[in-house]
């Protein structure tokens, strides 16, 4: 089969596309590069955006010519300003928490990319480096949680398109890091190896939201003032550090109130949640249904999809829904992605809380 490879520069990238290979696949790699020298400073940490793409497309450029496959790069920066950073602009000016991985992964990776190489280059299949799996259910296609519990990245596939997962491999899924990294010490892979990256934005993200600080209150739950911030979006809801309250008591973020530039806190046990909407439904391992459906819900990137949850629709309208979590969850954050996973680890459905 002919499979291009989304290369980043990093190490797992670079082990998806030496594993096809190796398996006697014609591997083509390609890299979109989203950085605009001067429209932003960045900063030094490893992540998807910053200055730092130059020498990142320069060891992925090596990499391809090391192992005999051919490579290319495509200029998607216009396109990530318009489609990920206005969204993160916008969903942090109006007091809810972005995600912008899933944004990027549905309208860019595994949208914008594969369209323009399909201009250049002719293929079968889209690889990536994501510890995900595929898995099928009669007719439909859907994302499942990597063998590697610990660095699964499903969660932040849950918005692909069934036609977009059905041209998709991910080789990487039924292998820890540990494996990843042995196979590319012993290939000598100039990433071998290299840190992970770990955030979407290498500098301080409140330069992509591009306010000048404006102090508002913190204000408890039954309105008394607790404190001052300098700015609404500054913060998310879930957030403990940086509130600057003292005296205690641990508080969190549990509401944003945009208009009036208030920041609401609480106790962690205020902060749980029982019943919460989510919109923008998309369905992967099963059509949707009108009943209640139950699974076991993630509304954060980090920790495992443990709680179980039921969800339910209003009769015919399926983009839409509410959760019940009986034990309740803890962060459940307006903007942010709630993902419903199956007891074997497949996507049900994900979508984003809104309240």
């Amino acid at each position: 089969m002919r499979i291009i490879v989304g290369l980043s520069g990093g190490v797992d990238s670079a082990v998806a596309a030496l594993l096809l290979k190796r398996a006697g696949h014609e591997v083509i790699g390609v890299t979109m590069a989203i950085w605009r020298e001067g429209r932003y400073r960045g900063g030094e940490r490893d992540a998807c955006f910053g200055p730092g793409e130059a020498a990142d497309i320069a060891v992925a450029k090596e990499f391809a010519s090391s192992i005999g496959i051919d490579y290319h790069i495509f200029d998607c920066s216009a396109e990530y300003e318009s489609s990920v950073l206005e969204y993160f602009r916008n969903e942090r000016m109006s007091g809810r928490t972005p995600n912008p991985c899933v944004v990027c992964n549905r309208r860019m990776k595994f949208g914008l990319l594969p369209k323009k190489a399909a201009e250049k280059i002719s293929y079968d299949y889209f690889a990536t480096g994501h510890y995900a799996r595929l898995t099928r259910l009669g007719n439909r296609v859907a994302i499942a949680r990597a063998t590697d519990t610990a660095k699964d990245q499903s969660y932040f596939l849950w918005d692909l398109s069934q036609e977009q997962i059905a041209h998709a491999m991910f080789p990487l899924g039924t292998l820890s890091k540990a494996e990843v990294r042995r196979i590319a010490q012993e290939a000598d892979l100039p990433m071998a190896a290299k840190p992970d990256s770990q955030d979407f934005y290498s500098g301080n993200v409140d330069e992509l939201v591009g306010l000048e600080d404006l102090d508002g209150d913190i204000v408890s739950l039954d309105g008394k003032v607790l404190g001052r911030h300098h700015g609404h979006w500054h913060y998310t809801v879930g957030q403990r550090q940086g509130l600057g309250l003292g005296g205690g008591t641990p508080y969190y973020v549990i509401r944003i109130d945009p208009c009036h530039n208030v920041i609401v806190v609480g106790t962690r046990d205020e902060t749980i949640c029982c019943e919460f909407l989510i919109k923008d439904i998309n369905w992967q391992a099963i059509e949707p249904v009108n009943g209640g459906i139950t699974g076991f819900a993630k509304v954060r990137s980090c920790g495992q999809p443990s709680v179980p949850v039921t969800i339910r629709c209003k009769d015919g309208i399926f983009d839409s829904a509410v959760v019940y979590a009986e034990n309740g969850l803890f962060g459940v954050t307006p903007g942010q992605s709630a993902v419903i996973y199956s007891s074997d680890g497949a996507i049900l459905c994900g979508g984003i809380i809104t309240q």
